[in-house]
């Protein structure tokens, strides 16, 4: 998906439903990632929608030793320039108290 069609996305859920919450978040660890969310109420109910950006991997370096007891570390090499973004949505139940990931399956129409 890429980053016009979420904003795309985003304007029809806020001008069609109840917009509870939404931001952007952003993690440094491999490689670092921002993800943008917003929380809406639904036709499912409670929704949470998340566009995830991340650099692409050029390379995968595995370091180990033939010695025993010894550990083997994989170092990745990531892109300055390219991303990778991809989509997620989640439902909120009730019974769990949390956010359940909805399957890609289910949005074929």
């Amino acid at each position: 998906m890429l980053p016009e069609k979420w904003q795309q996305i985003v304007g029809n859920i806020k001008d069609n439903f109840k917009v509870e919450a939404d931001g952007k978040e952003r993690f440094e660890e491999d490689g670092g990632s921002d993800i943008e969310y917003i929380i809406f109420n639904g036709p499912l109910g409670k929704m949470r929608l998340e566009f995830i950006t991340r650099p692409v991997v050029l390379d995968r370096k595995t370091k180990y030793s033939n010695r025993l007891g010894a550990t083997t570390v994989v170092e990745y090499v990531y892109s300055p320039d390219e991303k990778n973004h991809k989509l997620k949505a989640y439902k909120w139940d009730e019974a769990i108290n949390d956010w359940l990931e909805m399957e890609a399956k289910k949005f074929d129409v």
